[in-house]
């Protein structure tokens, strides 16, 4: 049987990710339906969500983060400044705009937290698609580093979500993980992946 994965050595040794379009941070209500309406322009995004890590036994924030991207624009959603309004909710469930995530369970998990009316849909799940190309890592970060031999750095994924701003570099972390899922999810349904092309295509070999 054969595979496509990458170790951490190999990541560590590519070069860092940029995002290459404008960011766009939505702090205030009055922000969100221009936004969406942007949003809608496109057939297709990517998404992801952030929450403030917790340090101690029994803490537990609500998401404080929902990002979505088109091909040149993410927009960042602060949620624990302005929860999820209407046209943020019907984007989130409307079938015609497809979002693409990774781990979107643990996603839809925090988010009904938040508003517990609200279900996601048209979304497709990029740690479901791999499979199909004999991609068994399931990280973020390793799947984009198979397919484009670049690193998502992870330095900013600990910090706090909840800031009064966030740091440009917080901005950037945010931006690429929702751009990141949807050019690995156009990359893959263009066809350009071909796993037996793929410098990390190995045999699998079971340990005993």
């Amino acid at each position: 049987m054969h595979v496509v994965s990458i170790d951490k050595q190999a990541i560590n040794e590519m070069p860092r990710v940029t995002f290459p379009g404008r960011i766009h941070v939505i702090a205030a209500i009055s922000q969100v339906k221009s936004a969406v309406t942007a949003l809608r322009s496109a057939p297709i995004v990517g998404f992801d969500t952030e929450t403030r890590p917790s340090f101690h036994r029994g803490e537990r924030h609500q998401v404080a983060l929902l990002q979505l991207s088109t091909d040149t624009d993410a927009f960042l959603f602060r949620l624990n400044k302005t929860g999820i309004p209407q046209p943020l909710k019907a984007f989130l469930e409307d079938t015609s705009v497809i979002k693409v995530g990774l781990s979107t369970s643990d996603d839809f998990h925090q988010l009904t937290r938040l508003l517990p009316d609200l279900h996601p849909e048209g979304f497709a799940e990029l740690q479901q698609m791999v499979t199909q190309y004999a991609i068994t890592d399931m990280s973020l970060q390793k799947i984009y580093a198979i397919l484009f031999q670049e690193k998502i750095s992870k330095g900013q994924q600990l910090t706090n979500w909840e800031a009064p701003q966030l740091t440009a570099a917080q901005q950037q972390y945010a931006a690429i993980d929702a751009w990141a899922c949807l050019r690995i999810y156009n990359y893959l349904n263009a066809g350009s992946f071909i796993p037996q092309e793929s410098p990390y295509y190995h045999e699998l070999i079971e340990q005993e």
